[in-house]
């Protein structure tokens, strides 16, 4: 029974061991620019959103003449 619990150790330390490093986590750069895609998203976004609500506004007032 001590032999196998041995080996179990054995085992654990030969195979768990070595991995730890390949566990561990690298840390985010911590100067990372998200300023500048993210602004220009933004903006497409609310650009978009004018087009779009432009185009509804039309569209409602066309249908108010043709009625």
């Amino acid at each position: 029974m001590k032999i196998k619990h041995i080996n179990i150790s054995l085992l654990i330390i030969i195979f768990l061991i070595p991995a730890l490093p390949l566990l561990a986590q690298p840390t985010p750069p911590q100067d990372a620019p998200i300023d500048g895609g993210l602004s220009l998203l933004i903006a497409g976004g609310v650009g978009y959103g004018v087009k779009k609500l432009r185009e509804k506004r039309k569209k409602q007032e066309e249908e108010l003449k043709s009625k």
